[in-house]
């Protein structure tokens, strides 16, 4: 008995399929060449224009009236689609499909499929455990937080989130002041207008702690607070229990402002932030020429020590850095502070250089953290995860840290001040110098316990008023010969929004005049001329008075302005 014949597919153009003899238009169609009817002879139907081969069968439908294919065509179709079942040796029926061939090459296409499958499960799984975790431990919710809608944050239906950030050293215990916050920061948010500031509190500052408990006394460095705070395990409604609770009631209550949340950092967090984004661009801009062991360096040193690399602090040529984690971390803490021990350039303003390193910093990490090589890259935001998780303290709930994103996402950091109590950008200083106790501190500028200026500088930031915004100075000059009208019109511009530095007495005249000497406030300058009905002049010798005052306005009262350029209160 002979063995059965192995099937064995026909030798072919590589236009046809299984034997049939397609044309150039496709499956079906009428063939082309050699193929074409001569002179005079009608044209063959589809059926008659295909070869058959083995392993077609031989009676097949013709086509409709319309030339359709009928079955022909449709069956040449289904030939992609259905396997063929062929005998091998054994008499066995085995499956052979167009696209894999070998049977080996399939069963590896199962596996491998399989094992991928098997890898995104347990990689999905990990990253899910960890997201769940790390929601868990540091916003006070769980995964499914995130499936609700976004909440509104604390302060937004006023048009504005405030957020006090606070650093310290409690991840490196067994040294002094491993509880100290030597890093205070307000963020404000300005919903409405997608813009915002960073402030930063100097350490040093100086404020009463607003209890008696604490073990060092009632008042000292607002760096201590949080200490203090943890130590007496405050505990007040309408505040956070704890060291933060204490810091955001200090704060709330000598800056003026309204604190919705809070975060503590501490300084790894800072470092294992940075390298979990894969580093952060610093730009150092120092226009001043040090000398660094003889050699003259443009840039920001620090000569101290990082004892976990062995090198110095901070070294960075002016230009575009790529800080990691480590770089960062010790960029945000030197302060170039101890030049007789050593070297530094760039640090004349010792903690305010600090402060403003660091504000840059946070907008760096802000924007990359948002990027979308991070929020797209698993082990990237794997690994943030694992940083939140580990080094942040936040009253931030799950569902609030997505409105936080969606948020911040709208403000670009072109829209973000950095500002700070010390040299604004208007030059007013608002602390100064003073040694209590034989500390050296800083105190409000008005004097201690005096915060009513930082209070209104706050206030103008926190505005949408572009006239409160400018802060610009203003003299009032009574020339109308009326008794108590430069009080008067200096009440009613303070409450717009301007700082009456100086008031006083003039020669009588009958009109009254708006001197500009400071052209950079507009919204200012339309604002007095509006209200006094006067066109600004920046003339200033038709009034040589005014020379004598160092404001961005000088207002001279004329008679005019007691019966009608008044401004009403």
């Amino acid at each position: 008995m002979t063995k059965p014949k192995k099937f064995r597919r026909p030798k072919h153009s590589p236009a046809s399929i299984d034997g049939v003899i397609v044309g150039s238009r496709g499956l079906g169609t009428q063939t082309v060449g050699s193929y074409q009817p001569k002179r005079g002879q009608q044209m063959p139907s589809i059926g008659d224009t295909m070869r058959r081969s083995d392993g077609f069968h031989a009676s097949r439908q013709s086509p409709d009236s319309l030339g359709h294919g009928g079955v022909e065509a449709a069956e040449a179709q289904a030939l992609l689609d259905e396997p063929i079942m062929l005998d091998d040796d054994s008499g066995k029926q085995k499956k052979h499909y167009f696209g894999h061939k070998h049977p080996r090459v399939r069963r590896y296409f199962k596996r491998g499929s399989l094992l991928i499958l098997a890898l995104i499960i347990v990689v999905g799984g990990f990253l899910g455990w960890k997201l769940e975790k790390d929601i868990s431990k540091v916003f006070h919710g769980n995964i499914f937080s995130f499936l609700h809608p976004a909440a509104k944050l604390r302060g937004e239906d006023q048009g504005r989130v405030t957020i006090l950030l606070a650093g310290n050293s409690a991840d490196d215990p067994g040294h002094e002041g491993e509880n100290l916050t030597d890093s205070i920061m307000l963020v404000s948010l300005d919903t409405a207008n997608n813009t915002g500031y960073l402030l930063s509190i100097p350490r040093d500052f100086w404020v009463n702690y607003g209890t008696n408990n604490c073990s060092y006394g009632n008042q000292g460095r607002i760096n201590a607070i949080y200490e203090c705070g943890q130590a007496i395990n405050f505990h007040q409604n309408g505040y956070p229990s704890g060291g933060m609770g204490l810091l955001v009631k200090d704060v709330d209550q000598y800056l003026g402002v309204n604190i919705g949340y809070y975060a503590l950092i501490d300084y790894s967090g800072l470092r294992d932030a940075v390298n979990a984004v894969g580093g952060i661009e610093f730009t150092v801009n120092n226009p001043n020429t040090c000398y660094i062991l003889g050699r003259p360096f443009n840039g920001l040193y620090d000569g101290g020590r990082d004892y976990v690399t062995g090198g110095v602090l901070v070294n960075l040529t002016n230009g575009t850095h790529l800080l990691n984690g480590e770089q960062a971390l010790d960029l945000a803490r030197a302060r170039g502070d101890f030049p007789y021990l050593y070297p530094s350039c760039g640090y004349e303003n010792n903690d305010f250089t600090r402060t403003q390193n660091q504000r840059q910093e946070l907008l760096s990490l802000k924007s990359k953290i948002l990027s979308l090589g991070v929020l797209s890259n698993p082990a990237k935001l794997s690994s943030l995860l694992d940083t939140f998780g580990n080094s942040v303290q936040t009253n931030f709930r799950a569902n609030e840290i997505l409105r936080l994103y969606n948020l911040s996402k709208k403000i670009p950091n072109s829209q973000i001040q950095s500002v700070a109590l010390t040299v604004t950008g208007n030059g007013t200083n608002y602390l100064k110098s003073m040694n209590i106790n034989g500390a050296d501190v800083f105190i409000p500028a008005a004097g201690e316990g005096n915060y009513s200026d930082i209070q209104s500088f706050i206030q103008r930031l926190n505005s949408n008023n572009p006239v409160v915004k400018e802060d610009a100075s203003v003299v009032i000059l009574n020339a109308s010969n009326i008794n108590g009208l430069a009080a008067k019109t200096a009440t009613t511009l303070t409450n717009a929004g301007m700082n009456v530095v100086a008031t006083g007495d003039d020669t009588v005249r009958s009109t009254s005049a708006v001197v500009v000497l400071n052209s950079q406030k507009s919204a200012t300058k339309s604002y007095l001329q509006k209200t006094f009905k006067v066109t600004p002049t920046t003339n200033t010798a038709a009034f040589p008075e005014t020379q004598n005052y160092n404001a961005d306005f000088v207002i001279i009262l004329g008679e005019d302005a007691a019966t009608s350029n008044t401004p009403s209160q």
